[in-house]
């Protein structure tokens, strides 16, 4: 499992009623949710990484830092972008930017913990057992 540096994702996104702050409850506003944006900044780095995990191995979010610069209306088109940009051991971080067609509207560092898919699940659910 080689993982390069550098590579790259991208996908792009419609905004729905369902996408909106005051659909998910962050706002009373009929705008892009910062929520949706963070989920949207997670699948672009989680199918960045997952090219180059071997079958067995998944990555799970640990850690992210964004900012929501600019509120984008039901409608627009949203282009999310992700940069892998280090790998510490199993940490992988991510630079993930969002932009609608009037610019950037929010940026993260995300990082993702690699994980044996089936392992992490019998820990997580012992919890409850």
């Amino acid at each position: 499992m080689e993982i390069t540096i550098g590579s790259k994702q991208e996908m792009t996104k419609q905004v729905s009623a369902e996408m909106t702050a005051e659909h998910f409850g962050s706002g009373d506003l009929p705008v892009l949710a910062t929520p949706m944006m963070i989920t949207w900044f997670e699948q672009c780095s989680a199918e960045c990484l997952k090219k180059f995990l071997d079958d067995g191995l998944t990555s799970v979010g640990i850690y992210l830092e964004t900012e929501h610069i600019s509120a984008t209306p039901v409608g627009a088109t949203v282009s999310v972008k992700a940069e892998l940009t280090a790998v510490d051991n199993k940490i992988i971080t991510f630079c993930a930017t969002a932009y609608d067609d009037a610019g950037e509207i929010g940026h993260c560092i995300h990082k993702r913990a690699i994980v044996a898919a089936e392992r992490f699940l019998e820990k997580t659910y012992a919890k409850i057992r």
